[in-house]
Formats: C-alpha cells, structure tokens, sequence
C-alpha cells in the first residue's frame, strides 16, 4: 500500500499538487489519470521521490517515506520497479545487460545466479532468446517489455508506470496492459500507472483517481467512472474516447 497525505507542491510559486490525500492498494491496479499539465505527472514523481513535497506525507505500508534520509530511501528503492515513458533503456547495452542492471547495482549475487534471475524476467514477458539483441532491434512493444522485466527484476513491492503506452498501437497496448495486471496480481504488488489512455482505464482500472487542475476530483473503478456524476471527468473521458476515434480513423 502507498497512501498520500495532504500532498501540495508547487513549483516557482505556482501550486501544482493542491491538498491530495489518496490510497493506492495492494495487488490491484491503480490508474492516475487526467489532462495534459493536471499535476498527475507531478504526483507519480512526488509518490516515488523524484520531486520533494512542500508540505504533506508519504507513506510506503507503515513508513514514513518523506521523512527518510538519502540512504534510508535507498533501502526502499530496492523495492521499486520503474517503467519509464520511452521505456529509458540503455542503446549500447544489451536486452540483458539492461535487464540486469538493477541487479549489478543493488545486489552481490554471483554472474550466475544474475543470469537466472534475468533469462526468469525475459521469460515472464515472453521475450525467451531476446538477450543478445539491442534496443535498436526491438520493437515499441519489445522495449515495454523489456523495461517491464528490468522493473520486475529485484521482485519490487511497489511499481510505478509512466504512460506505458506511450507511442504504441492499440493491439500492442492491451498486451503491455494485460501484462502489467498480471504481474501486479502475481506478485501481489501496489502498481500505480500514469496514463491517459482510456483503453487502459476500461481494462485494467481497477482503482482509478482522476485529477483536475492539481487536485483530486474524483476517484473509484472502472466500473463507476461511466456513471460518473463530475462534469469535468465525464469532459476528459468524452475528450480522449474522440481522440482515440480520430487516431483509429487516420491510421
């Protein structure tokens, strides 16, 4: 469980986070959402500590995330996973020296023992015998995977997803979806995913916090997001559902 308390950030004194209080859970998906400079970027960034909070807390379970010093953080950051937008691997490694990665910089497990651990991951995500290529030979949907099995390496306890579908074809897109949600299952993990893709929110939202203009206006299921009664919610949903149609219609 992540949970946000009272979280306000603002940036050269204009307030980009206005008061947020929300709980993400454990082993489901949770999903933030909202329009381009709605401060949802920011929150996920704030969430993990790339961004420090004005005012408000933190909490990762029982601890108090924003009251650790560096190297306390460092202890919980082993139990992070991260899928960046544009996946953020390295070009002149390969599959698995990316994949590996976190396991050479957080653990003193022998080559051998890395190497199982990677070829499981590669496995998990159905990329077996990917090892020796580099991120210039793989698709979009390849690279997600690949930043999806560098995540998932060190067996985090929290992930957090920055528009994973970013860039990719909706075909492509339900599969990272659908993979996400398995994993977060699987391992029983608090996954948060920044995302504007409504695909996304009818798959896989299990938990879904909507914010508007910094602040949280909204939160519930994919299931209740329909019949929402928040003008500004059912505006976004109506905006990105016709965005989506004219995508579709152009390709």
């Amino acid at each position: 469980m992540i949970r946000a308390q009272h979280i306000v950030k603002s940036f050269d004194g204009r307030t980009v986070l206005d008061d947020i209080s929300v709980e993400f859970e454990t082993g489901r998906t949770n999903l933030i959402i909202g329009k381009s400079g709605s401060g949802k970027t920011v929150l996920l960034k704030s969430l993990v500590g790339l961004h420090g909070i004005d005012s408000g807390a933190v909490w990762y379970d029982d601890i108090n995330f924003t009251e650790l010093g560096f190297r306390e953080r460092k202890a919980i950051r082993k139990d992070i996973g991260m899928i960046f937008q544009g996946g953020a691997l390295l070009d002149s490694s390969s599959v698995e020296e990316n994949v590996k990665l976190p396991l050479d910089l957080f653990t003193e497990q022998s080559e051998a023992e890395k190497l199982e651990r990677v070829n499981f991951c590669l496995q998990r995500v159905r990329l077996e015998n990917a090892n020796r290529l580099y991120p210039a030979e793989l698709s979009g949907g390849m690279i997600k995977r690949v930043a999806i099995a560098r995540a998932i390496v060190l067996n985090p306890k929290y992930l957090f997803c920055d528009e994973p579908n970013s860039g990719l074809d909706p075909q492509t897109s339900i599969v990272i979806d659908n993979l996400i949600h398995e994993i977060t299952r699987e391992y029983n993990i608090t996954t948060i995913i920044n995302t504007h893709d409504m695909n996304s929110v009818m798959e896989i939202g299990e938990k879904i916090v909507y914010i508007h203009e910094g602040r949280k206006w909204w939160e519930g299921t994919k299931d209740e997001i329909l019949q929402a009664d928040n003008p500004e919610l059912n505006a976004f949903v109506f905006a990105s559902a016709m965005a989506k149609r004219a995508k579709a219609a152009v390709r």
